[in-house]
């Protein structure tokens, strides 16, 4: 090791021991602040739409969805699919759902115009509960009545965003059904079929799939849309935990699958806005986070030039016994990752010993998703490593200014 910097960093440590406790102690808060806001702003902001991403996984897609060809109406050969399907070692869970369009319609008995019906267009889902249940546990999302029994008949699920106290919008765009409670009858239309039924229970969610549909069970729905042949229009898949959804992606397309129908993981569903918004969302937190660094710099900067200027005679004196201007340097420099290193093993152990672990057990309430902590090991030791090479630029600028004086003018105190 050079000599220059053996005593650069005796010299460092020499000052750090004798510096003031309140003085070291503040600028290690402001860098552990610089840190945290760092890696938190832009964690929250991309784990906003992280945790919808994560949602629209586990109670809609599941880790596969497939799903009908283009141009095709529903996933042909359904029940030869559905066979090679629960033959996977690695499926934990299934779920095969119908899928079609419709209109509800309430108030239909007190109306003397049609104009006057209050109606709404949804998807309309037929689901066997319990396969349903056992793959994305919707039920915990029924916020009044009861979930969906096999035997029911009659009887619907429907979705709170299709009902005005849920979803208060007025906008010809977003039709909603006023004065609907559990219980009540309402009027289902699909393709030539109409229907009345009685309201089972309201479901709720971020995932915009649950909160927009209507749900029957899948005997009586297969009957109205009159698809007695079985075929379904999407499966979800729940893999086995360690399984690898691209593998199993690839294992079923050997398989012929991709013949009858469109095979995906939950990352290839993922839509493409949300992809976007999430390097928007990271592009965003990335900028507010600079300027935490942009100040951190600066209070680095004034506090090791103040520190410089109150001893320049002390910096002169060295320079005068033989001390190279790189060895005080060095010492600077070394101060400076040492504030930079303490803040950041602080904020490392606040952010995986307090901040993750609290968010991801109560994730922030965002009105369209729950909002998780997006601070992956790799990305954030990435972070350190530019606040401790901006914090030691930030150190070393002005220690070279101070160093670079005259070393007479230095010991007597000129400018």
């Amino acid at each position: 090791m050079p000599q220059f910097i053996r005593i650069g960093f005796f010299l460092a440590l020499r000052q750090v021991r004798r510096a003031s406790k309140w003085t070291t102690g503040l600028i290690i808060f402001v860098m552990t602040l610089t840190f945290l806001n760092l890696v938190v702003v832009s964690g929250i902001l991309v784990g906003l739409i992280e945790g919808a991403v994560e949602a629209n996984k586990e109670f809609y897609t599941s880790d596969i969805i497939i799903s009908n060809l283009q141009k095709k109406d529903y996933i042909e050969q359904s029940p030869l699919v559905q066979s090679i399907v629960k033959a996977l070692p690695e499926a934990k869970a299934i779920s095969a759902r119908y899928i079609q369009s419709g209109v509800v319609e309430a108030n239909y008995k007190l109306a003397t115009k049609a104009e006057e019906i209050d109606s709404a267009g949804a998807p309309f889902a037929g689901i066997d509960p319990i396969a349903e249940e056992n793959l994305t546990g919707i039920s915990r999302f029924v916020i009044e009545g009861e979930y969906l029994k096999p035997d029911d008949y009659d009887q619907v699920l429907l979705g709170a965003y299709l009902l005005k106290k849920y979803f208060p919008v007025e906008s010809p765009g977003f039709p909603t059904l006023n004065n609907v409670n559990v219980g009540d009858k309402v009027r289902v239309i699909i393709g030539n079929v109409t229907r009345e039924v009685t309201v089972k229970g309201i479901i709720k969610s971020k995932v915009d799939e649950l909160s927009y549909r209507v749900f029957f069970v899948d005997r009586q729905f297969r009957d109205l849309i009159g698809r007695s042949d079985y075929n379904v229009d999407e499966i979800s898949i729940k893999l086995r935990d360690g399984a690898d959804p691209v593998l199993v992606k690839e294992s079923l397309i050997r398989s012929g699958i991709d013949k009858y129908a469109r095979v995906q993981t939950f990352e290839d569903a993922q839509p493409k806005f949300l992809k976007d918004i999430k390097a928007t969302f990271a592009l965003l937190g990335n900028m507010i986070s600079s300027i935490g660094l942009a100040v951190a710099s600066i209070t680095i900067f004034i506090v090791i030039f103040i520190n410089a200027i109150t001893r320049r005679k002390f910096i002169g004196i060295l320079k005068g016994i033989g001390i190279s201007g790189k060895t005080i340097e060095a010492s600077y420099i070394f101060q400076s990752f040492f504030y930079a290193i303490c803040g950041s093993v602080i904020g490392l152990l606040i952010l995986y010993g307090l901040l993750d672990p609290y968010i991801t057990a109560h994730p922030i309430d965002f009105p369209f998703s729950d909002g998780i902590l997006v601070a992956p090991l790799a990305g954030t030791f990435v972070k350190i490593a530019i606040l401790v090479v901006t914090t030691i630029i930030a150190g070393y600028i002005p220690a070279r200014m101070i160093v670079r004086k005259n070393t007479l003018d230095s010991i007597l105190g000129r400018n």
